[in-house]
């Protein structure tokens, strides 16, 4: 009998072609699979149905492929559910952004923290919502696991709502483990961490090589070379073009200055992270640069992101094969999934960073929090491995996170603007009331579509 996996969001063609390849290559658990892929753009759904088909065609892989624009057609018999879905796609998500910065407020990213991600909360809790009910009525044995963001605030709306153990997954903090590897002329495959925190800002406060706490060297190499300087646009290290490239140049500045501060090294880096500390970068000023402009640019992201979609679907529907560079890995949220699922399969009880509910594993960090830490994947699920080591003043940063997410969760299960603006003002990146509800009226009319309440 074949395992089956579903993808909600496959038009997210770039994570969609790794998972296959990835599928392809490992068939994790031996078992034989089914994919099935959802999406709601009846367009999309036809380009990505076509080159995935190609891809299996090309590695005369034993993979059945179904697909439906209603995931009621595909949920039933799912073993696995994969999200991805991002309500409105990049044009709502370039409103995010762009309304805010009429008001000072530049965003690297605001897909997660600042006016942004509280934004994209409103509409993706209640169609992540949505799609949960349906997960538990389908397949509710199913693992579901989360790749959409706002991550933490979606996981633990859900969590809070529907008690759901929904699992979220990104690639950043072992992204930056291997980062650091890097820099250090290590060996990736024998680096380990221990790292907490919420999603897209987890504390780095264990690193050792070979077993040894390594800390000690980093911070000596770091001494001789580190200078609080922009070394360029330096992109996104994980999911854009330079993704593929050594990552063993500097920069990060304010996340290497934090190190040496803290001893702890806040992943994913700085284009994640100056979001969580806006106190830093007042209207985003960076190292003489500009956040979301000149340092690390958001129309770039954009655009590099309509420009991956175009090739896809160009490669989907052109009659020449797939090249053998087309199955070549590389990195991205993807990445990390198969391997998920073959631990789980075959109880191999690897670890990997997963976006789950505390319940006690970290003491210091309360027990309903969504927290990004090291997860054993066993036959059982996903077991949080005991952190009583985490230290004091990071779980008080994680804290102040918590407190506002905690508010946004609120304020999208409920459709309360009043909250989702005390959400904004809890975040202390603005404290002018009558700005904020004039950005609010703003960005809640932009999105009116995508707003059920």
């Amino acid at each position: 009998m074949r395992k089956k996996i579903v993808i909600i969001g496959a038009g997210s063609a770039m994570f969609t072609q790794g998972l296959v390849v990835d599928l392809i290559k490992k068939q994790p658990g031996g078992a034989k699979w089914h994919l099935s892929l959802v999406d709601i753009d009846e367009k999309v759904l036809d380009g990505i149905v076509h080159l995935v088909q190609k891809m299996i065609d090309a590695k005369n892989a034993d993979i059945e492929l179904s697909w439906s624009t209603d995931r009621c057609d595909c949920l039933p018999g799912a073993d696995y559910v994969v999200t991805t879905i991002g309500v409105g796609g990049r044009r709502a998500w370039e409103q995010d952004v762009f309304i805010p910065r009429k008001y000072s407020i530049n965003q690297p990213v605001g897909d997660t923290a600042m006016p942004g991600g509280i934004s994209r909360a409103m509409r993706m809790v209640p169609a992540m919502l949505d799609i949960t009910k349906d997960v538990i009525k389908y397949c509710p044995n199913a693992y579901l696991f989360n790749y959409s963001n706002p991550m933490t605030i979606i996981c633990r709306a859900i969590r809070k709502s529907l008690k759901y153990p929904i699992i979220g997954l990104c690639i950043g903090t072992a992204g930056s483990e291997w980062y650091i590897a890097d820099y250090m002329g290590y060996d990736r495959k024998k680096v380990t961490s221990l790292a907490a925190g919420v999603n897209h800002c987890t504390f780095i406060y264990d690193f050792r090589y070979e077993g040894k706490d390594a800390w000690p060297a980093v911070r000596e190499k770091l001494m001789k070379e580190f200078r609080e300087s922009f070394e360029g646009d330096i992109g996104d290290r994980f999911h854009g073009e330079k993704a593929n490239e050594a990552s063993f140049f500097l920069g990060e500045p304010f996340a290497w200055s934090f190190f040496l501060k803290y001893g702890a090294f806040p992943a994913p880096g700085d284009r994640h992270i100056t979001e969580f500390f806006t106190e830093y970068f007042p209207n985003g000023k960076y190292y003489g640069r500009v956040l979301g402009h000149d340092a690390y640019s958001f129309e770039d992201t954009i655009a590099w992101g309509d420009k991956i979609h175009d090739e896809i679907m160009k490669a989907a529907y052109s009659p020449e094969p797939l090249g053998e560079e087309f199955f070549a890995h590389f990195h991205g949220e993807h990445e990390q999934l198969m391997d998920i699922i073959d631990s789980i399969e075959l109880d191999l009880r690897k670890t990997y960073y997963m976006n789950v509910q505390n319940n006690g594993s970290i003491p210091n960090l309360p027990s309903w929090a969504v927290v990004e830490m090291p997860v054993i994947a066993t036959a059982t699920g996903p077991k949080p491995m005991m952190l009583d080591n985490f230290p004091d003043i990071l779980a008080s940063f994680t804290m102040r996170f918590l407190s506002v997410i905690e508010i946004a969760v609120d304020a999208s299960l409920k459709g309360d603007r009043k909250l989702m603006e005390e959400a904004i003002l809890a975040g202390g990146y603005i404290s002018d009331r009558d700005a904020v509800r004039s950005m609010v009226d703003e960005l809640l009319a932009a999105q009116k579509e995508y707003l059920p309440w």
